[in-house]
C-alpha cells in the first residue's frame, strides 16, 4: 500500500504534461464579452461566443443566424451595433439547431414583424432537451467546467431562456429573398441535433454550417457526447458533408473560430474530414464482419497520417465505438447480465472479500500502474472505491493511473481531458479528507 500516496507516488505521476486549459477548445468557445464583433466581409459580421452569432446585413434589413446563450444575447447585439454604428433592423432570425448556445438569446433580437426560421424537428428536440436537462446538466458539468468555469453559466448552457415563439418551420428546404439577396436553408439532420440546418447564399457562394462540423474546425465531428444526448449517424453525416462539399463554397462560416475563405481550401478541409470519418466507419464495419470484438477494434483502428485531424473533442476510439453501436446497439454479447438490471458493481463487495480485502486489490492496481497499464489499474480501483470510497491505496493508484492517461492522451481531446481532470480532482479531494 501507499500510506501517504501523494508523497510516495513516483514524481513523474504527479504533474501531467497536458492541461485542459491549454486546449484550443478554450479559445474557440470561451466567452470574452469585452471583445468586439468582427467582419467576415463587408456585410457579414460574427460575434464570438460559446457558439458564434452571425449577422447578414442587406439593404432591406438584417438577418441574425444564431443568438448565443441567454446571457450572451444582449452583448452580441451591442457588439453588432457598435461595429455598424447603427441600431439593428432585424427582419429574420435563423436558428441552425436547438441548443441553448444557438437559441438562448432569441428574445434579444426578436420583435414585431421579425420572423424566426427553424427546421420542423426543432419542437421535438426542444421538448427532449427540456425534459432531460436534469439528466444532462450534472453530467455535462463533470467535463465542461473548463469551458464555462462559472457555475451559473453552466446552468444557463442547459437552459434555453425564453423559448422562440411563432416560428416558421420547414422540413427539407426553405428559400427567401431580402434586399436582393437570396437565402437557402436545408436540413442536415446528421448534425449535432435532428433539426440541424445549413444556410446557403448562392449569389455569394457563402455557407453557414452551424455546428454540423463540430465545435472545432478541422477536427472529427462529435458523433457522441459523453454527457449523453442522441448519437449522430455516421453514414448520414457522410451524405450531408458531401452535399456541403458539392456546393463549392467560397466562404465557410462555422459555429466557432474564424471564417474560412477560398474554394480550394474549404474543399480540401472538408474532404479530409469526410475521408477520415469514412475510414473509421469502413474499418469498423470490416472488423465487425470479421467477428472482431468492439474493444479490439477500439485499440487497433488508427487513422493514416494523411487523415489525422486537428485536436478535437474525443479520440479516434470513441468514433470507432460510435460506428459500432450505430449498427449493433448496446448488447455486446459478452455477458448474459448485460440484458438485466443488476450491474457488475452489485458483486464488487463479494470480490473484495474473496480477494482478502481492499488492500490486496489496491496493491494489484499499483502493480498495473508501475507496469504502465492504467486502465487495468482503474478496473481494480473502481471495485475497491465502490466498497470503500476513501481507501488510500486505491485512491493513490487511481490518481497515478489518471495522470498516466492524461499524459498518454497527448492533450488532443477536449472532452477526454475534461473527464480525466475532473476524475483526478474528485480522487484527490477524497484522499485529502479524513475517514
Amino acid at each position: 500500500m501507499w500510506p501517504d500516496p501523494l508523497v510516495k507516488a513516483p514524481k513523474e505521476w504527479l504533474v501531467p504534461k497536458y492541461k485542459i486549459g491549454d486546449h484550443r477548445m478554450i479559445r474557440s468557445v470561451g466567452w470574452r464579452p469585452e471583445e468586439p464583433a468582427e467582419r467576415a466581409n463587408d456585410h457579414i459580421l460574427f460575434s464570438r461566443g460559446t457558439t458564434n452569432s452571425n449577422l447578414v446585413c442587406t439593404p432591406a434589413g438584417d438577418i441574425v443566424i444564431n443568438t448565443g446563450i441567454a446571457f450572451q444575447g444582449v452583448r452580441h447585439k451591442e457588439r453588432y451595433e457598435a461595429l455598424l454604428g447603427r441600431p439593428l433592423d432585424v427582419r429574420k432570425i435563423i436558428l441552425t439547431q436547438y441548443h441553448s448556445d444557438h437559441v438562448g438569446g432569441w428574445q434579444t433580437f426578436t420583435g414585431p414583424g421579425v420572423e424566426t426560421l427553424a427546421q420542423i424537428e426543432q419542437p421535438r428536440v426542444r421538448q427532449e432537451w427540456r425534459t432531460l436537462t436534469p439528466f444532462y446538466q450534472p453530467r455535462g458539468a463533470r467535463f465542461l467546467s473548463a469551458m464555462m468555469p462559472r457555475p451559473e453559466h453552466i446552468q444557463q448552457f442547459f437552459q434555453a431562456g425564453r423559448e422562440p415563439e411563432e416560428v416558421t418551420y420547414f422540413k427539407e428546404t426553405h428559400r427567401f429573398e431580402l434586399g436582393g439577396m437570396q437565402f437557402e436553408m436545408f436540413s442536415i439532420s446528421s448534425g449535432e441535433t435532428l433539426d440541424s440546418i445549413a444556410v446557403w447564399l448562392p449569389q455569394e457562394a457563402t455557407l453557414f454550417s452551424g455546428n454540423f462540423l463540430g465545435a472545432l474546425y478541422g477536427a472529427l465531428p462529435n458523433f457522441y457526447t459523453i454527457r449523453g444526448d442522441r448519437d449522430r449517424s455516421i453514414p448520414l453525416f457522410l451524405r450531408d458533408i458531401q452535399r456541403l462539399i458539392d456546393l463549392e463554397p467560397e466562404l465557410l462560416i462555422t459555429g466557432h473560430d474564424d471564417p474560412i475563405h477560398g474554394r480550394r481550401q474549404i474543399r480540401q478541409d472538408l474532404g479530409k474530414i469526410r475521408d477520415a470519418v469514412r475510414f473509421i466507419h469502413d474499418e469498423t464495419v470490416k472488423g465487425m464482419s470479421a467477428h472482431k470484438d468492439l474493444h479490439t477494434l477500439m485499440r487497433e483502428i488508427r487513422l493514416p497520417d494523411h487523415l489525422v485531424p486537428k485536436p478535437g473533442r474525443g479520440p479516434v476510439q470513441w468514433y470507432v465505438r460510435a460506428a459500432w453501436e450505430e449498427y449493433s446497439g448496446w448488447f455486446m454479447h459478452e455477458s448474459t447480465t448485460e440484458l438485466y438490471g443488476v450491474p457488475q458493481r452489485a458483486i464488487w463487495g463479494d470480490l473484495v472479500r474473496l480477494a482478502g480485502g481492499p488492500d490486496a486489490l489496491a496493491e494489484q492496481a499499483r502493480r498495473h500502474v508501475e507496469a504502465k497499464r492504467p486502465l487495468e489499474a482503474i478496473h481494480l480501483t473502481d471495485i475497491v472505491i465502490g466498497v470503500d470510497p476513501k481507501h488510500g491505496g486505491a485512491r493513490a493508484a487511481q490518481i497515478a493511473a489518471l495522470e498516466m492517461l492524461i499524459d498518454q492522451s497527448g492533450g488532443t481531446s477536449f472532452d477526454e481531458m475534461g473527464w480525466l481532470e475532473n476524475e483526478l480532482r474528485i480522487a484527490k479531494e477524497a484522499i485529502s479528507q479524513p475517514k
